[in-house]
């Protein structure tokens, strides 16, 4: 049991720095999914869609902040946070990550807002309701 807390204590933070930007790399690769999936919608749409404009600027800004993320997630992950060198600079990355994120949430909301409506044929869908009087 003395030993199990003796492992616990000697804990290498620095891997638990880099699993914890490695689970937050995967919750990234779902959100870039999921705007491309709207990328692909508000494209075939086109200007038919309400907010075509706002909505292909905000997916847009999206994807490029969440590329942006990736790029300072193998920066911070190169780092070795044992290194006190390297520690002032992953306090910095990862200041500048959360507040990318937030912005990333933000407007991720403000898509939401603006209801993205999936389907599998969105193309035919706008037939028909050009057909329509």
């Amino acid at each position: 049991m003395a030993s199990f807390l003796n492992n616990m204590k000697a804990m290498d933070a620095n891997r638990y720095a880099t699993k914890k930007t490695i689970a937050q790399g995967m919750l990234d690769i779902a959100l870039l999914t999921a705007n491309a999936s709207q990328l692909k919608y508000i494209l075939q749409v086109g200007e038919q869609h309400q907010f075509y404009k706002l909505m292909l600027i905000l997916i847009s800004l999206s994807i490029v902040l969440q590329l942006l993320v990736g790029i300072l997630f193998v920066a911070i992950g190169s780092l070795n946070i044992n290194k006190q060198q390297d520690q002032t600079a992953a306090i910095i990355l990862n200041d500048v990550i959360l507040v990318v994120v937030f912005i990333i949430s933000v407007v991720n909301v403000i898509i939401s807002g603006f209801g993205i409506e999936y389907s599998s044929q969105p193309l035919r869908l706008l037939e028909q309701h050009a057909k329509t009087p």
